[in-house]
């Protein structure tokens, strides 16, 4: 069953923050890798995971994982918990509804400061995942 969004009012999950985009999918992808190459980040791969299904023979909503980040904002939370290496690198989730409407979906950072007890100067270099994709959604 495919997940069915109501208007404005996007899907939840605990430590997850989602927000609507005004672009497609893949539009929404390009202006993500341009954000964060602006931002000096890294960008590790992009996994088609529509893709990957359609190519089993099944089908989901058009969506796809960007890897990003830098070492030196994730290893001091990494020396500070080494299981936080588990959520590295950042991750943002590009997805259609079945409406077609794209979402973008990330970790919260405060949830993984607290779920990991993570100090705040560990935690402070990977919190602008929500700057970066207000950036990318912007024109």
């Amino acid at each position: 069953m495919a997940f069915r969004a109501e208007p404005n009012d996007p899907p939840e999950a605990p430590g997850t923050v989602t927000v609507a985009s005004p672009f497609s999918v893949d539009e929404t992808v390009e202006r993500l890798k341009q954000a964060i190459d602006e931002a000096e980040l890294h960008l590790f791969t992009v996994i088609d995971h529509s893709g990957g299904a359609q190519n089993v023979g099944l089908a989901m909503g058009d969506t796809k994982l960007l890897l990003f980040g830098d070492p030196r904002k994730g290893t001091p939370a990494m020396v500070a918990n080494p299981l936080f290496g588990l959520e590295l690198p950042s991750k943002a989730l590009v997805w259609a509804d079945d409406q077609e409407r794209a979402w973008v979906s990330h970790h919260d950072p405060a949830d993984w400061q607290r779920r990991y007890d993570l100090p705040n100067e560990s935690i402070t270099p990977l919190s602008g995942i929500a700057r970066l994709i207000a950036t990318a959604l912007t024109d």
